[in-house]
């Protein structure tokens, strides 16, 4: 934030615990004011994304904001597709598809309407190379991708900058509820031999969400240590 330029105020979705709570120490630390929306009764607004007229209240009350993190989300199922019940599916996607477009759409008319905006969501390696066992996960995170891609267009005039992350296995809480068969499979597809860390991915968060970053949008950032391959 240069001299004389007024506080960043950001929304982080899931903002209480992993990504979400790394993303919001380093955004504060770099002088954004920071708004958690989250399950948790700990939040700064305790929203379920899948309930979107309770998003829709929460960012009227938040008021006007310049960068949305969208972090919310679930592993879903650990099994082969033809196991999973319909209702994992659907709640899987409720989560990290409908949520992230409920809280997406409720702050774009205020940042197009200044001219400025930093939109930026988790997606996956998953949703690049599909993870065997985590079908509604990584089909999920595909369609994250494929609405980043059509969005960054769609605004690309604007000011309002709108980009996806798509890292590899990070140390975080979510992923203690990957049962170890998976999580060992996709850990040995990473070159540098190891899990990432949820502060390397709060770094990048926060270049997207900066002015720094003005000629990218509609982009899949990896962060992989190796794994990508496109």
């Amino acid at each position: 934030m240069t001299e004389g330029q007024a506080m960043r105020r950001a929304i982080i979705t899931g903002g209480q615990s992993g990504l979400g709570a790394a993303c919001a120490v380093r955004l504060r630390a770099d002088g954004v004011e920071v708004i958690t929306f989250d399950v948790s009764p700990d939040a700064d607004h305790q929203v379920d994304v899948t309930d979107a007229a309770a998003v829709d209240a929460a960012v009227a009350a938040v008021g006007a904001v310049d960068i949305l993190v969208n972090s919310a989300g679930i592993i879903g199922p650990n099994k082969p597709l033809w196991e999973i019940g319909l209702d994992e599916w659907k709640q899987t996607f409720a989560v990290n598809v409908h949520g992230l477009f409920s809280v997406t759409r409720a702050v774009i008319p205020g940042m197009v309407e200044r001219g400025w905006g930093r939109i930026v969501s988790m997606a996956s390696m998953a949703g690049k190379d599909g993870n065997p066992n985590l079908s509604a996960y990584s089909a999920s995170k595909a369609a994250v991708i494929g609405m980043t891609k059509s969005l960054g267009k769609e605004l690309a005039k604007t000011g309002v900058i709108a980009n996806a992350i798509a890292p590899a296995v990070i140390a975080t809480p979510m992923n203690a509820s990957t049962s170890p068969e998976v999580l060992a499979h996709i850990t040995s597809l990473i070159p540098m031999g190891r899990v990432g860390r949820a502060e390397e991915v709060a770094a990048l968060v926060a270049w997207l969400a900066s002015d720094e970053c003005s000629f990218s949008t509609g982009s899949v950032y990896d962060i992989s240590g190796g794994r990508a391959t496109y």
